[in-house]
């Protein structure tokens, strides 16, 4: 199971387009790359959407892009939802599971992502989960967190095809809508096995085959290997979108991945974290326009919205400063001073205390230019690689 094919080993720095925002290229480029793809009769525009994200991609975070965004974000997908809670007797009354699963209108078209390793289970869940009213369900065959691999589960099923295989059709036949499966390229170099469960995809029936560019033991470190990717698609069925995920903090990057690599669209993940108007700002590109950057009051209206959307869910204010934090760490990333202001907002002890040191830090600089340069090899250099037995996180 290591057919790899061409395409086999690290991908390197051509990963990253140049540090360049010129309009008239990027409209231009815009316009002749493909836009759109369908999952079975449902279009995707753009064809740039939010990856899930344990822990990030909450109904407040989808929410606040999708706005961002004006309701351009191509596809939204759910965190990971575990039908080990799903399956249980109850589980429709589970806060957890209820939490997960839930979505507004504004979000559609809506994706939820499911995990397991019992083809049965996966089955029930799938069914509970299209019950929503979601629009897909996606089988997660990426997450590399051990207490998911431990199970079988995530990217766990690289190392069982013929189970990934048997979940994959168990939940198809247990759903009336398209179902899509997202898996990493291999468990490690030395077990390259994308090209099987693209097979496997195929002669299932998935809808779509989302591809994350990193093996299990790299985690989230190193690059991702969008030069695997691009065989897949190559080899991939016409009738198979293929979408790519890895690396991707600008609009440029998009267009980069599908100008380079072919693929039908792209996932955008912890980098939608660092630039939440990542869709806003492909969307206006494809629709010939160059977007405007954000300025101070665009940055402070974003903290200001994601706290009203944490408050709908949450009566804590700890949980609230909590994920305030979370937002902070990232989106602060590569802005002048940036550094030294996470430190403050990190060690608030309190909303109104985050707030503060909030509005502090955008009263005190002139210019909010990003340096995406610094944003460039967040996840290490090309041999970067993490002991399999380490918890992963976004």
């Amino acid at each position: 199971m290591n057919d790899a094919g061409d395409g086999a080993g690290v991908a390197g720095a051509k990963n990253f387009s140049p540090l360049q925002n010129d309009p008239t290229e990027l409209i231009a480029r815009a316009s002749r790359v493909q836009q759109d793809f369908r999952i079975a009769d449902r279009r995707i525009w753009p064809n740039a959407y939010l990856a899930p994200m344990s822990g990030v991609t909450d109904i407040c975070f989808r929410r606040l892009v999708s706005r961002l965004a004006g309701g351009r974000t191509g596809l939204l997908v759910s965190e990971f939802v575990s039908v080990q809670v799903l399956a249980q007797p109850g589980s429709r009354e589970n806060p957890k599971a209820v939490r997960e699963m839930a979505f507004t209108e504004e979000e559609r078209p809506f994706s939820i992502q499911i995990f397991g390793a019992d083809p049965e289970r996966m089955g029930q869940g799938a069914k509970i989960a299209a019950a929503t009213g979601c629009d897909f369900i996606e089988i997660n065959c990426g997450c590399p967190a051990p207490k998911v691999v431990g199970k079988g589960g995530g990217s766990g099923l690289l190392k069982d095809l013929p189970n990934l295989a048997n979940i994959l059709r168990t939940v198809k036949r247990s759903v009336d809508i398209p179902v899509t499966i997202k898996v990493r390229v291999g468990w490690n170099d030395d077990l390259i096995t994308l090209f099987e469960t693209l097979k496997i995809a195929e002669a299932e029936g998935a809808a779509a085959f989302v591809i994350h560019g990193r093996t299990r033991a790299q985690g989230y470190k190193g690059l991702a290997n969008w030069d695997l990717i691009a065989e897949a698609k190559r080899r991939a069925p016409s009738g198979l979108p293929v979408i790519g995920n890895g690396d991707i903090v600008r609009p440029a990057d998009v267009l980069h991945r599908l100008e380079t690599y072919g693929v039908d669209g792209v996932a955008v993940g912890r980098g939608a974290m660092h630039n939440p108007w990542i869709f806003a700002q492909i969307a206006d590109l494809y629709e010939g326009r160059m977007w405007k950057e954000p300025g101070k009051d665009d940055y402070l209206w974003v903290f200001r919205e994601y706290e009203e959307l944490l408050r709908e869910q949450m009566d804590l204010d700890l949980r609230v400063l909590g994920k305030l934090k979370q937002m902070a760490a990232r989106v602060l990333k590569g802005l002048p001073g940036g550094s030294l202001a996470r430190l403050s907002l990190l060690r608030s002890q309190s909303v109104e205390e985050f707030r503060g040191h909030l509005f502090a830090y955008f009263d005190g600089i002139d210019s909010v230019e990003r340096d995406y340069g610094v944003l460039a090899e967040l996840n290490g250099g090309e041999s970067t690689e993490v002991a399999a037995g380490n918890t992963y996180k976004n």
